[in-house]
C-alpha cells in the first residue's frame, strides 16, 4: 500500500491506497488508536482488480487534526467519509466496505446513511451498534441515566502520559502503550513481525479533550464518571452513539461478521468495560450484576444483524476464528482476506 492525502471539503484525509485507480472499489476503515495502515497485510491479498482506500480517521494517523464533536455519535468521521467517497470519484458506485472495531461501528452508520451504495460489507471484530460500555442487555438498554461508566473518563491516566509523550518501553507493562498493543490489539500470543511499525502509527493518534481519549464529567452513579462532549472515546459512548438502525435496512447487501474467539476488547467480558472489570473486582466498588452488569457486546451485534437479514432477506455470515483476539486482520490476515473475496464476490453477483 502506498499513502497519499486527498484534500476533501472538510478535512485532509491521509488513506493508504493500492490497486488500479479505476478498480472494484474496497472502502477499509480502521479502529480506535490506528491507522489504515493496519490493513495492509489484508489489502494485500485481495484481488489485483481492486483499489483499495483506507483513510485515516480523523483524530488518527497523518489525517489533519480537527477535533471531534462526541454529541454527534460517530457522524464526524462517517461525514467525512462521505466527503472522501466524494473526492475520490466514488459517488454513485457500488462500494464494498470493511470496517474493524470503531470502524465496524462507523461502517454500520456509513451503510444506514447510504444503503443503495453499499456493494457488501464486511465487519471486523466491529464495535457494539448500542457503543461501548453502559449498556445492559441485547436490545442495548441504558445502565444509568447518566451513562456511568463510558466515554474519556476511563483511560488509566499513566497510560495516557506515556502515549501522549510516544514511549515505546515496555516498562511498567500495565501502563505501556506497547504492552496494551500486543497484548490487546491482537492476542499475546501472537508476534507481529512489523511491532514497531505498528506502534508508530498507534502513536500517531492525537490525544487532548478533542481527540484521544476526550473530556469527562462527574456522574452520580458507579464508577462516579460520565461522558462529556468531545473527543474519541465519547463518541462511542451510548449517550451519542447508535447505529442500530443498521437493523432496518431493507437493501439486500451480503455481510460478513468475522471474529476471534479470545477477544478481549470487544465481548460479553471486555477488559475495557468497566463493569466487567467491576465484577472481576478490579475497580472498587462496583454495585452488582443487577444494577451494573457487563455489557453484552456480542449478543448486541448479534442482534442487531438478525434484524438486518430479516429486514433485507440478505445473507448475514458470523465467523469466528480459533486462538484469535481482536486483531484478525493483523493475526490472520490470510483468512480475512479470503473470507472478504468470498463476500465481495457475493456482492458483485446479487
Amino acid at each position: 500500500m502506498n499513502r497519499i492525502d486527498v484534500d476533501t471539503d472538510r478535512l485532509r484525509t491521509s488513506c493508504w491506497v493500492s490497486g488500479p485507480e479505476n478498480g472494484t472499489p474496497v472502502l477499509l476503515i480502521h479502529g480506535n488508536l490506528v491507522t489504515g495502515r493496519f490493513w495492509r497485510d489484508v489489502a494485500d491479498q485481495l484481488p489485483d482488480d481492486v483499489r483499495v482506500v483506507a483513510p485515516d480517521l480523523r483524530g488518527f494517523g497523518r489525517t489533519e487534526a480537527k477535533p471531534i464533536d462526541a454529541t454527534r455519535g460517530l457522524d464526524d468521521w462517517i461525514d467525512d467519509i462521505e466527503s472522501l467517497v466524494k473526492k475520490i470519484g466514488w459517488t454513485g458506485r457500488k462500494l464494498h466496505v470493511g470496517g474493524w472495531s470503531l470502524g465496524g461501528g462507523v461502517a454500520m452508520g456509513y451503510a444506514t446513511k447510504h444503503p443503495g451504495d453499499i456493494a457488501s460489507l464486511t465487519l471486523v471484530a466491529p464495535m457494539s451498534p448500542y457503543g461501548f460500555g453502559a449498556t445492559r442487555d441485547a436490545n442495548g438498554t441504558v445502565t444509568t441515566d447518566d451513562f456511568a461508566g463510558s466515554g474519556g473518563g476511563g483511560v488509566n491516566p499513566d497510560f495516557l502520559r506515556r502515549f501522549a509523550v510516544g514511549d515505546t518501553s515496555s516498562e511498567e507493562p500495565m501502563s505501556s502503550p506497547r504492552v496494551t498493543m500486543a497484548s490487546f490489539f491482537w492476542s499475546p500470543k501472537y508476534q507481529a513481525p512489523d511491532e514497531d511499525e505498528l506502534l508508530s502509527e498507534v502513536l500517531l493518534t492525537k490525544t487532548g479533550e478533542d481527540f484521544y481519549p476526550g473530556d469527562s464529567v462527574a456522574a452520580s452513579s458507579w464508577p462516579m464518571f460520565g461522558p462529556g462532549t468531545r473527543g474519541i472515546n465519547n463518541a462511542f459512548s451510548p449517550k451519542y452513539c447508535d447505529v442500530s438502525a443498521f437493523g432496518d435496512i431493507r437493501r439486500p447487501f451480503p455481510v460478513l461478521w468475522v471474529r476471534g474467539d479470545e477477544d478481549q476488547v470487544i465481548s460479553d467480558g471486555s477488559m475495557f468495560d468497566l463493569a466487567y472489570l467491576g465484577k472481576l473486582g478490579a475497580v472498587p466498588g462496583w454495585p452488582g450484576d443487577e444494577l451494573c452488569p457487563p455489557q453484552p457486546m456480542l449478543a448486541q451485534i448479534r442482534h442487531v444483524l438478525d434484524r438486518y437479514h430479516k429486514s433485507s432477506g440478505a445473507p448475514v455470515r458470523e465467523e469466528v476464528l480459533e486462538g484469535v483476539a481482536h486483531g484478525p486482520l493483523i493475526e490472520r490476515s490470510e483468512r480475512v482476506a479470503d473470507l472478504m473475496k468470498e463476500t465481495i464476490g457475493a456482492g458483485q453477483r446479487s
